[in-house]
């Protein structure tokens, strides 16, 4: 009769499916590995989206010996509400998250929150091009507003005078890449001048000077 060689027990054997993690140890190291690199991370990173964003990864059971990874999407909650601005004197109908509204009322009104946050707080291109027609407004001390009751429109500008900058300053604020260089060529686009008119704009300056000064030798004499 043969008979069987037994070897003792060596303690616990790597897994080569888990990547070298031991199989007794897959349903904690392993999945902490498993969510350190996955979708935990991403929406850690991702943080706040005061507009819109999606964080998108892949979940797995405990054990991955007996479960495969499956995508997951994540998406803000999303609200359509009506947003009144006093500076425009407009009610907007932006889609928003529970984030945002919350951000507004610390802000203490609209166009206060979106004249405070920062390009990369908005996130949104309607955002940022509200800022724009804002800043313009407030630096132009546009005369539209309540045309009929200038004390309120002084008010309101007085209200939001910190926010004030050049016009030419605000014309650029919010524009994409796209919109900026096709506002800088309008801008060194220049129709050429006739050099006839140039030369009688001359003339003209010379005669001018000329005459200031016999003018002023007849006085001397």
């Amino acid at each position: 009769m043969a008979t069987v060689a037994r070897s003792e027990w060596a303690g616990p054997s790597a897994d080569p499916t888990l990547g070298g993690v031991c199989a007794s140890e897959s349903r904690g190291s392993a999945r902490r590995q498993l969510l350190r690199g996955t979708g935990w991370q991403a929406g850690r990173q991702a943080g706040r989206w005061p507009w819109r964003k999606v964080v998108l990864s892949c979940l797995s059971s405990w054990c991955l010996q007996l479960s495969r990874r499956l995508k997951k999407v994540w998406k803000p909650q999303l609200f359509t509400r009506e947003l009144y601005s006093e500076i425009l004197d407009k009610k907007l109908s932006i889609t928003v998250t529970m984030r945002t509204l919350a951000q507004i009322d610390a802000a203490y009104g609209f166009d206060f929150y979106i004249l405070k946050t920062p390009k990369s707080e908005l996130c949104s291109k309607l955002g940022m091009d509200l800022k724009r027609i804002m800043l313009l407004r407030l630096a132009r001390r546009d005369p539209a507003l309540h045309p009929d009751d200038p004390v309120k429109r002084e008010a309101i500008y007085d209200k939001y005078k910190e926010f004030v900058i050049p016009e030419e300053e605000a014309e650029w604020v919010g524009l994409s890449l796209e919109e900026a260089v096709e506002k800088q060529r309008l801008l060194e686009k220049k129709d050429p001048i006739p050099l006839f008119k140039v030369y009688v704009e001359e003339l003209v300056q010379q005669l001018q000077e000329q005459k200031l000064s016999e003018s002023a030798e007849v006085q001397k004499t």
